[in-house]
């Protein structure tokens, strides 16, 4: 009976995703750092952190303390999709939800944002997994999918 009432332990990820992970964090980071400067030109706002993270299901978030948090697997993704992710957090410093001010804040510089919220879904479908993602990059180099907001 007593086992009933045990905790369950939280399952370790894997060595490999971690690895992955320890490997590409800082690359992740100086490409996010360098495409928020570029869009915070338009945008001149501020934040207080940029964290990059190796979560399983979120590309990025923004919280209230104005702290700004990305997936480190943005690195794999295509640069449309990956700047869609960076200008749709740098927008949520202004505005914490998802009505209209805030599309037309991230239509300012993302003016195609649906067809990447459109692609962004279809990619999720697959999962979000290192190989997932490289062949989907592969996919988008060869030029057997077309991005929707060619840079």
């Amino acid at each position: 009976m007593w086992k009933l009432f045990r905790k369950r332990k939280r399952q370790r990820r894997s060595t490999s995703v971690t690895k992955h992970y320890v490997e590409h964090k800082e690359s992740a980071r100086q490409v996010v750092l360098e495409r928020l400067q570029y869009f915070n030109q338009h945008y001149s706002l501020e934040w207080k952190r940029v964290a990059i993270r190796n979560q399983r299901r979120c590309w990025g978030s923004c919280t209230s303390l104005k702290n700004l948090n990305f997936n480190y697997k943005i690195l794999l993704l295509p640069p449309h999709l990956r700047d869609y992710i960076i200008v749709h957090e740098l927008c949520h410093l202004v505005e914490l939800n998802h009505r209209q001010p805030f599309w037309e804040l991230v239509g300012q510089m993302i003016p195609e944002y649906k067809l990447c919220v459109a692609e962004l879904r279809a990619i999720d479908k697959g999962g979000n997994s290192v190989g997932h993602l490289l062949t989907v990059r592969e996919a988008y180099l060869s030029g057997s999918i077309k991005p929707s907001n060619p840079a």
